[in-house]
């Protein structure tokens, strides 16, 4: 009996405790990002996709006489990029699959609306492939497999009309 106390006064001490450090308490906590396995977040992993972006490369092609890749084209391509990683962060990492891939959806649409408006020279072989390899790496950084879609190809070719 007299162990059966000390064990009950253990753990009414170890509440009390825990709730005069905040610990289980309803209050506000920051949390801390989890880091992935190469020491980064989810965040900087999604953020680090924007390096790959290869409009600035595609701004240059006005100078070779290719007038789709004007400034204003560039820009909304590049827009519809980062509305994609900004939506991914803002979802989170342990966001369920289907809002990711909504996310993507939107953009791929976004891309086909934009190829549309320049007659489809916009997005060419070329650049499909840059755009395609871009959305893998995003994909992969989002925590999902890009093989896991249109039977390997990538989440791109769900929707693509480019």
């Amino acid at each position: 009996m007299i162990i059966l106390y000390a064990k009950r006064s253990i753990i009414i001490a170890t509440i009390i405790l825990l709730a005069a450090c905040g610990i289980g308490s309803a209050q506000k906590h920051k949390s801390v990002p989890a880091k992935t396995t190469d020491g980064i977040t989810y965040e900087e992993q999604l953020n680090q996709c924007k390096s790959g972006y290869p409009f600035t490369q595609w701004r240059k092609m006005v100078d070779d006489g290719l007038d789709q890749y004007t400034e204003e084209n560039c820009d909304k391509a590049k827009v519809i990029f980062d509305k994609l990683i900004d939506g991914l962060i803002k979802a989170g990492e342990k966001a369920a699959e289907n809002q990711k891939v909504e996310l993507f959806k939107n953009a791929v649409l976004a891309l086909n609306s934009l190829n549309d408006e320049t007659d489809g020279s916009l997005i060419e072989t070329g650049e499909r492939e840059e755009l395609c390899e871009l959305i893998d790496k995003i994909t992969i950084a989002a925590g999902l497999d890009p093989k896991n879609y249109s039977d390997g190809d990538g989440i791109a070719y769900e929707w693509r009309q480019w």
